[in-house]
């Protein structure tokens, strides 16, 4: 729920959340190597959120947001898998979003760029493709809170540790993914991500 288009696209509304939605994954969502994601059976509409992904660099508890900057070094580009059936589910009951969210494979990533590569955040973009047509495009100065804001908010209640990722929500545009489609991901321009659903 970190742009604005998105949250009009879930909720009918656009609006800002007084603070950042988060919930978290566990290691086993991870996907990462361009290996396939197989769309579980359980569900019935599985949908892609291309969102940047942060890697922190360093131990961080606490950490005022004009330091924020100092505790992540690279950037790329993943997908928040949803089971959006079981999400509409429990947001309707107030429950957790955690199988829907932190299911296995739930959360490919691409391949890390430096951010000393990349250009200053305020011009940062990424898209996703699949099957060679563009589905997402977003800016890192579109989001509702910044990278660092997100950082600095969660080290209020979670240590962030070296190597923890930190995905920063996804713009306008998500949907289902089906067998055999082939998704692509582009920082700045940039192939980062590219693998299939089984």
């Amino acid at each position: 729920m970190n742009y604005l288009q998105h949250t009009k696209e879930l909720d009918g509304q656009a609006y800002r959340p007084e603070e950042p939605v988060i919930f978290t994954k566990a290691d086993s969502a991870l996907l990462k190597n361009g290996k396939s994601f197989f769309i579980p059976d359980w569900s019935a509409r599985i949908d892609y959120e291309a969102e940047l992904v942060v890697r922190i660099c360093r131990l961080g508890k606490g950490i005022p947001e004009r330091f924020a900057h100092r505790y992540y070094d690279a950037l790329t580009v993943g997908i928040d898998f949803t089971a959006r059936d079981l999400q509409q589910q429990a947001r309707r009951q107030g429950l957790p979003w955690t199988i829907c969210k932190g299911f296995d494979g739930s959360a490919a990533i691409g391949q890390w760029v430096d951010k000393s590569e990349l250009p200053p955040l305020g011009q940062l973009s990424f898209r996703l493709d699949i099957n060679g047509n563009t589905v997402q495009q977003g800016r890192a100065a579109d989001m509702l809170f910044s990278i660092d804001q997100i950082i600095s908010y969660l080290s209020r209640f979670f240590t962030l540790k070296t190597g923890d990722l930190l995905f920063t929500g996804t713009p306008v545009g998500v949907g289902p993914v089906a067998i055999n489609d082939h998704l692509q991901g582009y920082l700045d321009g940039r192939p980062v991500l590219d693998f299939r659903c089984k």
